[in-house]
């Protein structure tokens, strides 16, 4: 009989632990907001749901327990909560009050990953220093590495989100060759001719073209810095020269009237800074507002808007965080200028000077662009040096990332049959 109850005992505390719930909260109670993306996206890749709960604690995630979740939690330094599942109930109830901000939004798989970076063909310095790849490497979230040669074979639809690099699209290696190597600019052109292109401008346009393609047909975008910038700058600039002598010819004089706004993503009406003697700026879209300030002295800050769990579920959850006021930070393209975005563009964070984080759709994809370079990188220019992000594990700069990373989760997979 004692041993029939101790098997009854047992059989009820497994039944009672299949009910519980683990809570990773994503307020200020959260150790490592970061690697607690990272862990969603695991348990995602191994085919197990997550529930991301909007605007509750910061945008916690919940999952069903098991021993294993609890031990990578631990293991990642990740803050987390063992619900029973009254309590996960009680949660439920909460965010389902109509009157409450909240919603739960379930994630059904992992996004097929890829960072357009030219650390494929020559590792420079800067390269290793772009917030995706940082943030990606900390959270051990897998991606690959891809660049132009990939793209013109067309590989892009293998993947399910693209980020952008803080590439040049239009041909111009980044107005600055201080920084760009001549090892940079002769891969380039070397893969100009492999494809038969006369010129590295005409090839970055058939890139942008691509994946301008690969988004309306139902792919996720995200770019920062200048990659956001000067990808809608070419694809305005289709067929009209504004490369200076560097591809052996002058530009249109003609050129800033061709442009065409119709072709672009997030930004029309813009100017172009075709003189050399400019800089490294590219247009009117780069707002420089903070761009001298020094660090820690009357630092500025972009607020996030507060979307409608419920009704605006998109935004909401790319602007999920435990801060909404977010330090400024500097980019060869730091912000964007109010009066260059697009009213089809929706802002979803903005200083009173500038917009900082803005979204749109394209046929069936959707695009998100972040000014600014490295969230938690210091100075305003010269030698950048990587991130510590194990320094940084709570930095809300980041997150904003990280939520555009889930974003593709949400949709369910297709059915096989």
């Amino acid at each position: 009989m004692l041993k029939k109850a101790i098997f009854l005992f047992l059989v009820l505390i497994s039944k009672v632990c299949l009910g519980n719930q683990i809570l990773i909260p994503m307020d200020q109670a959260q150790t490592n907001h970061l690697k607690a993306y990272g862990l969603a996206y695991i348990l995602l890749k191994g085919d197990i749901e997550v529930e991301w709960l909007l605007n509750y604690r910061g945008g916690s995630f919940k999952v069903q327990y098991s021993k294993s979740i609890e031990n990578e939690c631990k293991l990642r330094a990740i803050s987390y909560e063992v619900l029973s599942e009254s309590a996960s109930a009680q949660i439920v109830g909460q965010i389902s009050d109509p009157n409450v901000n909240m919603d739960v939004v379930k994630l059904f798989k992992a996004a097929k990953i890829a960072v357009y970076s030219p650390i494929k063909i020559s590792p420079a310095e800067f390269e290793n220093t772009d917030a995706v790849l940082l943030v990606l490497k900390y959270a051990e979230i897998p991606f690959d590495v891809i660049y132009d040669e990939e793209i013109l074979k067309g590989d892009l639809p293998k993947y399910d989100w693209l980020h952008l690099h803080h590439e040049d699209f239009t041909g111009q290696f980044g107005k600055n060759l201080r920084r760009t190597t001549q090892q940079d600019i002769k891969a380039q052109e070397a893969i100009a001719n492999r494809f038969g292109y006369a010129k590295v401008s005409k090839m970055k346009l058939a890139v942008a073209k691509a994946i301008k393609e690969f988004c309306a047909g139902g792919g996720f975008l995200f770019a920062m810095c200048s990659g956001a910038e000067t990808f809608d700058i070419a694809l305005a600039a289709d067929g009209v020269d504004i490369v200076d002598n560097l591809d052996g010819d002058g530009i249109d004089p003609d050129a800033q009237s061709k442009l065409d706004f119709d072709k672009t993503f997030a930004f029309y009406n813009f100017k172009l800074q075709l003189d050399e003697y400019e800089g490294m700026n590219f247009s009117d879209i780069n707002s420089s507002a903070g761009r001298y300030r020094g660090w820690g002295e009357n630092d500025a800050y972009f607020s996030l808007f507060d979307f409608s769990a419920k009704w605006d579920v998109i935004p909401a959850m790319l602007v999920q965080n435990h801060e909404h006021l977010i330090r400024e930070f500097f980019g060869q393209t730091t912000a964007f200028s109010k009066y260059t975005v697009k009213p089809s563009s929706l802002i979803m964070g903005t200083s009173s000077s500038s917009d900082r984080y803005i979204y749109g759709e394209l046929g069936r994809g959707q695009w998100t662009f972040y000014g600014g370079h490295d969230p938690e990188g210091r100075g305003g220019g010269g030698r950048r040096m990587p991130t510590d992000l194990n320094l940084y594990p709570n930095s809300p700069g980041y997150r904003l990332i990280l939520n555009n990373v889930l974003f593709p989760s949400a949709r369910k997979k297709k059915r096989k049959t």
